[in-house]
């Protein structure tokens, strides 16, 4: 009789293999096979099964078994697989009663061929079809929602809009006043580095004076706009698709819709209302927050009188200049509004899809922030503004 220890994990449960005879071969278990307890697998015993071509028979003992559960099933299972593809019969009887029930019903239908789902991946031309599909219903559901959004603005213009008023004010306080510490610093920070990277080029020159002008001008017109809107992006629509995704998961937009209440004029409309009355007003605090960034730089570091960096500055800027970067925030608030919105009444019915939202609408909310910004921005040149 030969014997031949199976590794397992050390005095948990154990798995020995002994040949009874020419064409029979024992499994002897030992321990607790639980699912919570590390054991053998099946794979262990395949040298043993296809190194002995004459054996036939397969039989347990299990006297030292002292408990089992889906383990020990999982186990026998796998062993059964082995077998089969070996053509040796595996004898249940030395098997606990219930065990050997378990796996009479596991094993009395065989599994089909073609029951388990195969893995295929697409072809080039499939997948790129599948991608242009996809893209034509985003596509086909944002303009859709564009015009809803539309439709409730419509119904606010003539005055039947149904929206709760100090829902506006607390989105007006969250989007507007509460925002200002992050709009304040980063507005500052940038208005810094603008000033920092024209020193470097304008010193040589003896020409340090024109940074005023430079920080000025990017701030008014570029940077001031889409820092605000991108900082709106990541603080503002992803609260708006997290509170949108919420209400959905609760299946609170659901109740809305069975009262007869419109949600697009409940919900989004306050949001973008509120949205588009605070974010232009914020580019402009953002604008003279950099500006003052600047000037920290160009008083402090360069050495420029404070009179002759405020007449430098006011020399370069026009009110057209505030102008641009007003239509270009309020474009973003609206852009930030709905990639929220859209994104929160998208959402799915679990935990995982609110945070799924969320980072969604601020990808959107920034991508097409960058967009607009380069059509404004070529716009106006074509304008000659």
């Amino acid at each position: 009789m030969r014997n031949t220890a199976v590794p397992a994990q050390p005095h948990l449960c154990t798995c020995d293999i002994a040949r009874l005879a020419p064409d029979t071969l024992c499994v002897s278990l030992r321990g607790a096979w639980t699912l919570q307890a590390p054991r053998p697998t099946a794979h262990h015993l395949h040298p043993q099964l296809t190194g002995l071509p004459a054996v036939r028979r397969l039989v347990f003992e299990t006297q030292d078994l002292t408990a089992w559960d889906s383990g020990l099933l999982t186990f026998l299972l796998a062993l059964h697989g082995l077998c089969v593809g070996q053509q040796i019969d595996m004898i249940l009887a030395g098997l606990p009663q219930g065990a050997q029930r378990l796996m009479a019903l596991a094993t009395a239908v065989p599994e089909r061929q073609d029951a388990r789902r195969q893995a295929v991946r697409d072809g080039l031309v499939v997948r790129l079809g599948k991608g242009a599909f996809a893209l034509l219903d985003a596509t086909r559901a944002v303009l859709a929602f564009v015009g809803e959004a539309a439709l409730a603005l419509g119904q606010l213009l003539r005055g039947r809009a149904r929206f709760r008023r100090v829902d506006l004010l607390l989105i007006v306080q969250a989007c507007g006043v509460q925002a200002l510490p992050i709009v304040s610093l980063i507005s500052f920070l940038v208005g810094l580095i603008l000033a920092f990277v024209g020193a470097t080029q304008l010193q040589p020159f003896g020409a340090q004076v024109y940074v005023a002008n430079l920080v000025g001008i990017g701030m008014a017109r570029e940077m001031g706009a889409m820092m605000t809107g991108i900082i709106m992006a990541g603080r503002t629509g992803a609260a708006f698709a997290a509170q949108l995704g919420t209400m959905t998961v609760n299946q609170e937009i659901d109740a809305l819709k069975t009262m007869g209440v419109n949600p697009m004029e409940f919900l989004v409309l306050p949001r973008l209302l509120a949205l588009v009355l605070m974010v232009p007003l914020l580019c402009i605090y953002a604008d003279l927050v950099g500006i003052l960034g600047g000037a920290c730089v160009g008083i402090v570091g360069l050495q420029i009188s404070p009179l002759q960096y405020y007449q430098y500055t006011m020399k370069a800027l026009h009110l057209h200049d505030f102008a641009m970067g007003l239509v270009k925030g309020g474009v973003f608030g609206v852009i930030v509004a709905l990639a929220g919105c859209l994104r929160g009444m998208q959402c799915g019915r679990n935990a995982s899809a609110v945070g799924t939202a969320a980072t969604s609408a601020v990808v959107t909310g920034i991508v097409w922030i960058v967009i607009w910004d380069a059509i404004l921005t070529v716009l106006y040149a074509v304008l000659g503004i």
